[in-house]
């Protein structure tokens, strides 16, 4: 209990809660009764993308190098950091639903988290978590941005987090992004693509290394 309690605080958990609970309380207040609620899919994805993006900042360490010397099975616990986050978001999303006015079906919901959850995962592994709410904004973005008649796959795909459910495209769209962004980031890490793969092989700090080795031969005396 004691790790699992650092663990939440070294991945900022309770920041990342606080602001999916916020955003749901404000869609809440919102569309309470029903005046100031949009249709379409455009509102709940908002949401999801917010939850996301909240989710994606703990997706990184705050020593990376610490925590890949210690001696735990890091897989297993960055796999479920991610589902376990895409399901708190919708859970938020249908809790406030239930309260409210329905915004998207439960099926909207479970496919939009999980791949919006695989796309932080994945953008966390490229960039790092400070920058990995990058990846489902700039997403979402495009998606608000694309004709809404758009009817070729490649525009399906770009349109995943909008459209219907079964809607073939945006479920396997959903379910590779999931499943590829979930296994990257539990096998590699965050940062696993920016930060060189071997300290030992990087030339700068090879360089810095040896300075400071040289350095050390000077200062101390015989």
């Amino acid at each position: 209990m004691r790790w699992l309690m650092l663990y939440a605080y070294s991945r900022q958990v309770p920041a990342s809660l606080a602001t999916v609970l916020i955003s749901a309380a404000a869609v809440w207040v919102l569309t309470r009764d029903g005046s100031a609620a949009p249709g379409g899919a455009q509102l709940p994805a908002v949401v999801l993308t917010a939850g996301a993006m909240a989710l994606s900042t703990g997706l990184g360490g705050q020593d990376l190098d610490l925590d890949r010397s210690a001696a735990i099975r890091w897989a297993p616990r960055r796999a479920a950091h991610v589902l376990l986050g895409g399901a708190i978001v919708g859970a938020v999303l249908l809790t406030v639903q239930a309260v409210g006015r329905d915004l998207a079906t439960t099926a909207f919901v479970a496919r939009d988290c999980a791949g919006l959850a695989g796309l932080a995962a994945l953008g966390a592994v490229v960039a790092g978590g400070r920058y990995a709410w990058a990846f489902p904004f700039t997403w979402l973005a495009f998606a608000v941005l694309v004709p809404p008649l758009a009817t070729s796959v490649p525009m399906k795909v770009a349109t995943w987090m909008l459209l219907p459910t079964g809607t073939p495209a945006a479920t396997w769209t959903a379910l590779c992004l999931a499943v590829a962004g979930t296994a990257l980031y539990a096998l590699a890490g965050p940062e696993a693509v920016s930060r060189c793969p071997a300290r030992s092989r990087c030339p700068g700090r090879t360089a810095g290394r040896s300075a400071g080795s040289r350095s050390s031969s000077v200062d101390v005396p015989d």
